[in-house]
């Protein structure tokens, strides 16, 4: 493992423009920080590029067990493993001195056809999503819920922002996640016999009086402008959520939420 002590390194300075959506996108690499994201991105496959310890930070069984297997990457020459200080790590690190590992890993890369699909397949789209905190809120959610993956459609917030990473809790690594183009999208359910179920604020149809034990796809639109045509067109199902004050829609993962775990009631026999 070799030792970085000044901030002036090739590596650290390369580490730092990873804040950049542009420089990760250029190197199609990213940033994972703390022991419970860069455990389940471990424990789910992901190999690092690069990882960086502070030894005096990264203690506890956790901490063992992750450095462990970065050991073994190291050893197997797929990792390449640096020791840096306190002064080091709070540079590079989005969280300061904390837990004492960070990781750079490639970027996430699925297709459609890779998707693992249930009996009956459960699946989650979104459409535009803006904000990564909505986003890893939504990883949470489809985690949780237990769903077989999640397409993201024509996005505006980078998945692979670190802040997706912290908002998710690492679940960004647990759920299968595709990227894929609106039409390819819908190509692929209708292929797969998946009803399209799409959230919009007009719909007459309750969201909680359609069969979701089926298999269904929820889609869900962006913050602002909501679903594009190309969905509407699409959906084998329009549905609503009440609203019964003021505001007339909800937050987007909250949103979310409430569908889907509306399936997760119907599929549930107690």
């Amino acid at each position: 493992m070799n030792k970085i002590s000044s901030a002036q390194n090739q590596q650290i300075k390369d580490v730092i423009k990873l804040a950049k959506h542009s420089e990760r996108d250029a190197r199609r690499v990213t940033i994972v920080e703390g022991l419970r994201e860069v455990g389940h991105a471990l424990a789910h496959g992901v190999v690092p590029v690069e990882a960086y310890v502070c030894p005096d930070l990264a203690q506890g069984t956790d901490a063992v067990a992750i450095l462990s297997a970065l050991d073994t990457f190291e050893q197997q020459q797929r990792t390449k493993r640096f020791a840096v200080t306190r002064e080091l790590f709070a540079k590079i690190a989005y969280r300061g001195e904390r837990d004492g590992i960070l990781l750079v890993i490639p970027y996430l890369q699925r297709t459609l056809t890779e998707l693992p699909l249930g009996q009956p397949p459960f699946l989650v789209v979104i459409e535009g999503v803006e904000k990564p905190g909505n986003l890893g809120a939504i990883l949470r959610t489809a985690d949780a819920a237990g769903v077989d993956g999640v397409i993201l459609c024509a996005g505006a917030t980078d998945l692979h922002n670190p802040n997706v990473v912290r908002a998710s809790l690492g679940t960004l690594f647990t759920v299968p996640i595709v990227e894929a183009p609106t039409a390819d999208t819908i190509s692929w359910l209708h292929e797969n016999r998946i009803q399209i179920v799409a959230a919009i604020p007009a719909a007459t149809t309750l969201y909680t009086k359609i069969d979701m034990t089926q298999p269904t796809a929820i889609v869900m639109g962006s913050e602002a402008l909501g679903l594009g045509a190309e969905w509407l067109a699409a959906a084998d199902q329009r549905v609503a959520i009440p609203m019964r004050g003021a505001a007339d829609s909800l937050n987007l993962a909250t949103s979310t939420a409430l569908l889907l775990y509306e399936g997760v009631r119907q599929r549930t026999t107690y």
